[in-house]
């Protein structure tokens, strides 16, 4: 029989199979991080009829090449390109995957780790990061719970939306800052009400709360106006409700006792007038009785009908109406009237002795202390009395009167920051911690006549530090380019979740390919170690809202397709004539 005859049918099915693989190349042509492969040819063996011979020296004749006659062809190789990168496609899906680099995602199918390119995934139900296509879990990196950071450890299963991510735990408030300008001119800040500064904190359960601070300002020498009392005024809650300050262990919430120089008339009205210890109105009417407010109890005036019970709170408020401070009670009660000036040159020297309104209200009746003024003597209807302060709880903040930035705090304990004493004192709910509220970044310049101080929660650093939080929802997920998955939620917080690892392989054109867009590693391949590597370790990135396409090349693979075409047809002709040939051989017995 001719060899030609079986060198044509190798050549047929040699071309047959790279017509394979081409088909198979373009039936992928748009399956996600497909890999194309190309197929080389090799001579099959060849029969040798004379072997080689060398030259003779001794009759001078030369080497003979060896006679050989091939006898077709085979599959060389079957090769993948599958260090081609193919192009991206843009999908908007966050969990949509794309590896720029040679690594491979790590999948698992419960009892086997798998290697592919295809990050097409999804969220299941059980909270698993997985393979959309067949639901192969998404290996990786778990958090280490004590450092907060990624445990590059054996790859386990990311389970990136269990119960403990789903929510952000609340923390209380520990640190604050106030910053912007408090220009002297302001009138909110001259004025007796002050400038009102917000503070928002929470405490440990999440809950919000307000805490009010008023500025006044101080009466100062060459009209430098850089004091300035800071006051707590009260605390909200999130639904306005007051917060009762009351500290059970006795000790102040904010600052300690603080007196301002403010020097202030007080005018008593003449329509007003004291008899016997009671403040009596136009009608004749009593509207306070010092006894009862001393005792801390309602009064009740029997000369009306029906009699009128009227509130402690109600009595101080129509005593500071009489001196014509209505709407300022307590800034008011808080007024100092000095009653012996100092007079250090005298002797015996004599020390300055001040009283506030409520002092003098107060203990009306205390005799043991002569210097202390009764209310009747400062009553002169028409007439006005001079106070030369205010007594208040808080902390003094003192600018530079050179350059306005922030000197110091006064009465805090701290040249600049002053603290909130929340915790431990039996304050609301109890789950306060302490707030320490740094001044340092307020300045005392001009501005218009518009202060711009403000208070924010938090360090004034990067991250916010102590700020506080509400308990917080997850509302969205992401991944970076190394693969690390961060949760966000709803308090403004971020979590980090996992981290995706990739694999790497010394000669990954050794994995062996498998269905639905999986490798397994080969001897040829290296191994894997089960741990995986960092995707950023050598510049490769992962990109996320994208997926791999195929990297087939449609221009090259038609190319081949006619290539392939002719030389099966070239074969097929071979056949055809040593089939002829044949032919004229059986037809030599006629």
């Amino acid at each position: 029989m001719m060899r030609s005859l079986f060198a044509g049918v190798s050549g047929l099915k040699t071309h047959q199979t790279r017509m394979d693989v081409i088909g198979h190349n373009i039936a992928n042509v748009n399956t996600v991080a497909y890999k194309s492969s190309s197929m080389t040819f090799a001579a099959l063996m060849s029969q040798t009829t004379q072997k080689a011979s060398g030259a003779n020296s001794s009759t001078g004749t030369g080497g003979i090449n060896p006679r050989q006659i091939g006898l077709g062809v085979k599959t060389s190789a079957i090769n993948v390109n599958i260090t081609g990168q193919g192009a991206s496609q843009s999908t908007g899906n966050p969990f949509d995957i794309m590896i720029t680099g040679e690594n491979f995602f790590v999948v698992n199918n419960g009892q086997e780790n798998y290697f592919t390119r295809d990050g097409s995934f999804y969220v299941d139900g059980a909270g698993n990061l997985a393979m959309t296509s067949i639901g192969y879990n998404v290996m990786g990196w778990q958090v280490d719970p004590e450092t907060g950071g990624i445990k590059k450890d054996t790859v386990s299963a990311l389970r990136i939306m269990n119960t403990a991510n789903m929510n952000y735990p609340p923390e209380a408030t520990t640190l604050g800052y106030m910053s912007g300008i408090m220009d002297k001119l302001d009138t909110d800040v001259t004025s007796s009400n002050g400038k009102v500064v917000n503070f928002q904190f929470y405490d440990s359960l999440g809950y919000s709360y307000t805490a009010k601070f008023v500025f006044k300002q101080s009466d100062t020498e060459n009209d430098a106006k850089n004091v300035y009392s800071m006051e707590l005024d009260k605390i909200t809650d999130a639904d306005g409700k007051e917060v009762d300050l009351t500290s059970v262990t006795g000790e102040n919430v904010f600052g300690g006792t603080q007196t301002q120089p403010l020097a202030d008339k007080v005018n008593f009205g003449a329509s007003y007038k004291w008899v016997n210890n009671q403040l009596q109105d136009a009608d004749g009417n009593i509207v306070a009785d010092l006894a009862s407010i001393k005792a801390g109890n309602p009064y009740t005036d029997n000369t009306q009908t029906p009699a009128k019970e009227i509130s402690v709170q109600e009595q101080l408020d129509n005593i500071a109406k009489a001196y014509n401070k209505e709407g300022s009670t307590e800034n008011f009660l808080n007024m100092v009237y000095t009653a012996v000036k100092a007079d250090p040159d005298a002797e015996p020297p004599v020390e300055e002795k001040s009283y506030t309104i409520r002092d003098i209200l107060t203990n009306f009746d205390d005799s043991s202390d002569a210097d202390r003024p009764k209310i009747e003597a400062m009553a002169d209807p028409g007439n006005s009395f001079e106070v030369t302060g205010r007594q208040f709880t808080g902390v003094t903040v003192i600018y530079d009167p050179s350059n306005g930035k922030f000197q110091k705090l006064d009465g805090s304990g701290s040249t600049t920051e002053v603290t909130l004493n929340l915790k431990g004192a039996g304050i609301g709910n109890g789950n306060f911690e302490n707030i320490t509220i740094d001044m340092s970044a307020t300045t005392n310049v001009d501005n218009k006549g518009t202060s711009t101080i403000g208070a924010t929660n938090g360090a004034d650093d990067e991250f916010s530090t102590g700020s506080g939080r509400r308990n917080g929802a997850m509302i969205g997920l992401s991944v970076q380019q190394n693969g690390m998955i961060y949760a966000s939620y709803d308090n403004g917080m971020t979590k980090l979740l996992g981290q995706i690892a990739t694999a790497k392989f010394a000669n990954a054109s050794g994995l062996e390919k498998l269905a639905d867009n999986l490798y397994s590693a080969t001897l040829n391949s290296g191994a894997f170690d089960g741990i995986g590597v960092d995707i950023t370790a050598e510049g490769d990135y992962m990109s996320t809202g994208q997926l791999e396409m195929s990297n087939v090349d449609l221009s090259s693979e038609f190319t081949e397709m006619i290539t392939t075409q002719r030389g099966f047809q070239a074969n097929s002709r071979i056949i055809t004539v040593s089939d002829t040939l044949l032919e004229e051989l059986t037809n030599l017995k006629r």
